[in-house]
């Protein structure tokens, strides 16, 4: 089992900045990556970010690119998530999870983000 704790989110004006946290713990050796997530109300859960944990290679949402940064601090066993440059339409609860064998196995309890206008 792993065991996901998000925190950092917030109430933010538009153009601000947030850094979100995902601290793993528990069987986290068998992981290959860790992502973000979010859904806003109403809407489907999407892709935000990821990073392969060994290479540290990163993907994104074109929604996102060039505003938000996906990266790891392996001796805490953490992923963050800067984000910048925030809008309104990044508004959702934002959750991370873990990839093993390829297929995401495990959720964060979700962290919400609110931008203002």
């Amino acid at each position: 089992q792993v065991q996901l704790v998000e925190s950092g989110g917030g109430l933010v004006q538009a153009g601000g900045s947030l850094r979100l946290s995902c601290a793993a713990s528990g069987r986290t050796l068998s992981r290959n990556a860790m992502a973000w997530f979010r859904q806003a109300p109403g809407k489907e859960r999407e892709f935000v970010a990821l990073i392969n944990w060994s290479s540290g290679i990163t993907y994104y949402a074109d929604s996102v690119k060039g505003r938000f940064t996906i990266s790891r601090d392996n001796a805490k066993n953490t992923v963050y998530l800067q984000m910048n440059s925030l809008k309104p339409e990044d508004t959702a609860a934002y959750y991370c999870a873990v990839a093993v064998a390829g297929k995401y196995e495990y959720w964060g309890q979700g962290t919400q983000v609110t931008v203002s206008s």
